[in-house]
């Protein structure tokens, strides 16, 4: 049976405290580190006992990794797994939404695994990572179908929101908020759970649904 899905997008950071989309792989601020705590509190005792969390997935990024790990301690002191998978990464080629390196990462967050990670990452020259509407949604149908063949019972992603819902949900993501998911007869076909229909399991986010790729470039613009 595929699994669960928990999408959540990380909490505040830096540069969506001003809209400084010129920070590199911006930390989260001071705000988001309280709405970690907010999670925190909200998610995990949500979680019915028989959606037992065995995996945690997140963006190769400083902030979805931090708020994986301020929100989710007691998860991960458990035993339960953080894996860092490309595929989850922001839609766009700004400085904001650009990794660091995997030289670096590993050093500075050792609770989490990059095994995985697309060995070009933080570069989005290929195509599969393209800021274009047909490659975020053959993205899109990738990670899913990737989470579908898992054999864990639940499985918490921590995302961005672009990416969360121009490429996988159609949903709308606040900082720090999360929809509950299950497949719907297919591995790209997702059902939004009763418990975070409409605004979110915080209740932060818009309830207004959205088409996939909606707002997307049908080609990337050339910026160089």
């Amino acid at each position: 049976m595929p699994p669960t899905i928990i999408l959540v997008r990380h909490a505040q950071a830096l540069h969506n405290v001003d809209r400084d989309y010129t920070i590199h792989d911006p930390p989260l601020s001071e705000l988001g580190r309280a709405q970690c705590l907010d999670l925190k509190s909200n998610l995990v005792p949500k979680i019915p006992s028989q959606l037992d969390v065995e995996l945690i997935i997140v963006s190769p990024m400083k902030r979805t990794i931090e708020t994986a790990l301020i929100a989710f301690p007691e998860l991960i002191n458990r035993g339960v797994p953080i894996v860092a998978h490309a595929g989850w990464q922001e839609n766009s080629s700004q400085c904001c939404d650009i990794g660091s390196s995997l030289n670096d990462l590993p050093a500075e967050f050792p609770q989490v695994d990059f095994s995985q990670v697309d060995r070009t990452f933080p570069l989005k020259f290929r195509n599969e990572y393209a800021y274009s509407r047909p490659a975020i949604l053959a993205r899109g149908q990738s990670v899913l179908k990737d989470l579908y063949e898992r054999k864990e019972k639940a499985i918490i992603v921590v995302s961005h929101s672009g990416f969360l819902r121009a490429g996988v949900t159609g949903r709308w993501f606040f900082n720090a908020d999360y929809r509950v998911f299950n497949f719907d007869g297919g591995p790209t076909k997702l059902k939004e759970s009763d418990m975070t229909k409409g605004k979110g399991g915080l209740g932060w986010s818009f309830e207004e649904e959205t088409e996939l790729g909606d707002g997307l470039p049908d080609v990337e613009e050339n910026t160089t």
